[in-house]
């Protein structure tokens, strides 16, 4: 029984650590454009009623959605619906007849609409009242789609479309933010079943924004250069809400440029896609494109925690709101 508990457990949660774009308005400010995604304003939401198995409590979780307005009530597997490009942490595991979800983004009121927040938690698995799990899961918003239910521990990040097609080349980033970072010099490691370890290093909440040229070889291997890169991280708590934050992406090879950081970096972590044969595959990130190169795919990710899988600062919270690219 614990051990099927780990497996769900655990597969859940690796998703932690971790479509299309249309236009909804366009306005000119000076000699600039503003793209708004769709949903980017985060006024509409859809809830997902997924009650967990009864060996693990038996509780109706809400899962929350970034897409037109709905209810769903069942254990029912999510796709983006409405056209929405945006995918969030909250995901539901079945793993050896077991249902458990995770809950790590939230809708929360601003003013007469929406945001959305992010939370960087302590989740617990009970049995039959007895706290028998405990990991550290980060709240994530991201462009992309998650292939649902999660069934296993292995390579779950395969069940994860990263990104969506894009072919423009806009100068910027744009949104409004709010964050808190915990203050600790040591991010907590907790996997579930290990001791509870600190990791040395200060947690950080982080944007991260790259525009990809892809292909596929006759194989169905998928590879990419980074033609576009934009990665922001938060280290201190910010004084209410910052609007219009305005972050420039950086085109080509920018290993001389001024703001860059070894995060940056090519392959800084492994993602999925999938191919033209209908199966997932890893992306391979093997270079810096041409500084001019058009994109094929853009991938766009809010994180609550930088650190990886079981890594971070329970506390750490991000809120984000109206999401646009500059031209």
């Amino acid at each position: 029984m614990r051990k099927y508990i780990y497996i769900c457990w655990m597969a859940l949660c690796l998703w932690m650590c971790q479509g299309r774009l249309a236009a909804e308005e366009i306005k000119s400010v000076s000699d600039e454009k503003e793209t708004s995604f769709l949903y980017g304003n985060m006024d509409q939401w859809l809830v997902r009623q997924i009650e967990e198995s009864s060996i693990i409590g038996g509780e109706t979780k809400l899962l929350y959605e970034i897409a037109a307005k709905d209810t769903v009530v069942g254990n029912i597997a999510y796709t983006n619906a409405g056209g929405s490009p945006w995918r969030t942490s909250n995901v539901m595991a079945k793993v050896a007849g077991i249902v458990k979800t995770n809950v790590s983004v939230f809708p929360e009121r601003r003013g007469t609409g929406w945001c959305a927040r992010l939370e960087t938690r302590m989740e617990k698995v009970k049995v039959f009242g007895i706290v028998d799990i405990e990991v550290v899961a980060a709240g994530s918003v991201f462009l992309g789609k998650i292939h649902e239910p999660i069934k296993g521990t292995k390579n779950p990040q395969s069940m994860l479309l990263s990104g969506i097609p894009f072919t423009k080349r806009p100068k910027a980033l744009r949104f409004d933010y709010k964050v808190k970072v915990m203050p600790e010099h040591h991010r907590v490691r907790s996997t579930g079943f290990s001791r509870k370890t600190t990791v040395p290093g200060q947690d950080s909440i982080a944007v991260v924004l790259f525009l990809q040229k892809r292909w596929e070889d006759k194989d169905g291997n998928v590879f990419c250069k980074r033609v576009g890169t934009m990665v922001q991280r938060y280290a201190k708590s910010s004084n209410g809400w910052v609007n219009n934050a305005t972050y420039p992406i950086l085109y080509g090879d920018i290993t001389k440029d001024p703001a860059y950081k070894d995060y940056m970096r090519i392959q800084v972590e492994e993602r999925y896609t999938t191919n033209s044969k209908g199966e997932s595959v890893p992306i391979h990130e093997i270079g810096w494109a041409d500084k001019n190169e058009t994109p094929t795919h853009m991938i766009l990710q809010f994180v609550s925690s930088h650190g990886g899988a079981y890594i971070g600062s329970p506390g750490n919270t991000f809120w984000i709101d109206n999401v646009k690219l500059v031209y």
